[in-house]
């Protein structure tokens, strides 16, 4: 665990940390050396225009892409010096996700969905667990449906049962209403922060949405893949 000089543990850590990709001869820096403290127990909107960094920022936070320079520390770990095997290990342990596209398997069941993260862990009678969550997310009638049987909204809630599933310390969200109607999208929402309280899960959430960002406690603006202050 990170600890500050007034002794506020922080989750997450970043130093310096720069994206630069190359299309044809020109070389687009796409973040610029975001420095960002994010203490346990927080919920940080990272808010900004379609462009500005959001969604790369939040994968380089999970360890899912690669920087070009700077550093990511979750707790005490600088997660780029892991391989890629360790970094997928330590994502496993301590962090859920929730995207906008609902990124479920379509092959496995709304159950079996959520069931997964609790197998790869290795915990034993995972089906008790997932069954709880999704009975939680008013999806108990619905364990043995689809992707394709479901609505978006359902999806979504099966895609948060699943997020929370292992008991997260860090949960990531990238728009996760941009794929519904405003009505949905806010039920989700309530549904979100509901369950992240339950958890005292430390939120990260991605999004565009200005009414959305404020009822985290913490907003971060990215402009043009720089922080504002």
């Amino acid at each position: 665990m990170l600890v500050d000089d007034q002794n506020k543990q922080y989750v997450i850590r970043t130093d310096a940390l720069t994206k630069q990709v190359t299309t044809g001869e020109q070389q687009l820096t796409i973040l610029h050396d975001i420095n960002l403290q994010i203490a346990s127990g927080e919920a940080v909107a990272i808010i900004g225009a379609s462009g500005s960094g959001k969604s790369t920022l939040l994968g380089l936070l999970a360890g899912l892409d690669l920087p070009t320079s700077g550093k990511v520390h979750l707790d005490s770990v600088d997660i780029f010096a892991l391989d890629e095997d360790e970094r997928a290990a330590l994502r496993g342990k301590v962090m859920g996700f929730v995207f906008q596209s609902f990124q479920l398997l379509p092959a496995l069941t709304a159950l079996e969905n959520v069931m997964l993260p609790l197998e790869l862990a290795r915990i034993p009678d995972a089906e008790t667990p997932a069954k709880r969550l999704l009975e939680r997310v008013g999806l108990g009638q619905r364990l043995d449906h689809y992707p394709k049987q479901l609505s978006g909204g359902e999806q979504q809630r099966v895609a948060i049962a699943r997020a929370f599933a292992t008991n997260p310390r860090l949960l990531l969200a990238d728009e996760p209403t941009g794929n519904l109607d405003s009505a949905t999208g806010t039920q989700i929402i309530e549904l979100m922060f509901e369950l992240n309280r339950e958890h005292g899960t430390t939120l990260v959430l991605v999004t565009h949405d200005e009414a959305l960002s404020r009822r985290c406690s913490r907003q971060i603006r990215l402009v043009d893949g720089r922080l504002l202050h």
